[in-house]
């Protein structure tokens, strides 16, 4: 249980046991800011942004992960904390080929982008959060929040918030949130949370033609 709210927790699963107890304050940031916004939570894993954003008034939530098995586990933290019937889609895809699945369920108010770090055949951050970061312009509301997420030690905050900028035109950072209580580290964290403002950049809406583009 945290902050009211109940998540379900699978011993069997070996390491991954279904819940980060250390991304608490990234929940938090979310559950403040959701009431009334489209969000989409990308690499879900069992939900437990999904169930923070509908506990804030989110208006309606999408959250895609490669695994089925992970957002079965997320359909039942709905249901734990009364959510089965709230406005949620459950997307068991490879991101990278869903682009224009996510884009036609919206433009959204809010991304949360909390990928694996290293994960071999799904996503490896050096190579992939670049690409990932160049298609989300096609998926946010011309005025956004983004909450930014890496756990990798062997990359620090600098590699990540330059990442953004020079793949993520229109993203302003507007902080880094605070470790959750109980995961101290000395030096840089691993787990690496940011939060950005996103206005539309002007020029996205000029064609080549100077017509408009879409």
């Amino acid at each position: 249980t945290e902050q009211g709210l109940d998540y379900k927790l699978d011993f069997q699963r070996g390491q991954n046991l279904g819940f980060f107890a250390d991304m608490a304050e990234g929940r938090s940031w979310l559950r403040e800011r959701a009431e009334g916004c489209k969000v989409l939570n990308l690499f879900s894993f069992t939900c437990s942004f999904s169930v923070a954003a509908l506990a804030g008034g989110a208006r309606s939530v999408v959250n895609i992960d490669l695994s089925d098995a992970a957002l079965t586990l997320g359909k039942q933290n709905h249901a734990l904390n009364g959510y089965q019937d709230a406005r949620v889609h459950y997307l068991p895809h490879n991101i990278f080929r869903s682009w224009k699945k996510l884009h036609s369920l919206g433009r959204y108010d809010i991304i949360v982008v909390d990928p694996p770090s290293a994960q071999k055949g799904s996503f490896m951050a050096e190579k992939d959060y670049p690409k990932m970061l160049r298609k989300l312009h096609k998926l946010l509301a011309p005025e956004a929040d983004l909450l930014i997420c890496l756990n990798a030690p062997w990359l620090d905050y600098a590699w990540l918030e330059q990442c953004v900028a020079d793949n993520l035109p229109g993203a302003q950072l507007q902080s880094r949130l605070p470790g959750a209580s109980g995961f101290d580290e000395a030096g840089e964290p691993a787990l690496k949370t940011l939060h950005y403002r996103y206005q539309r950049p002007a020029i996205l809406d000029v064609s080549a033609d100077g017509g408009q583009s879409t």
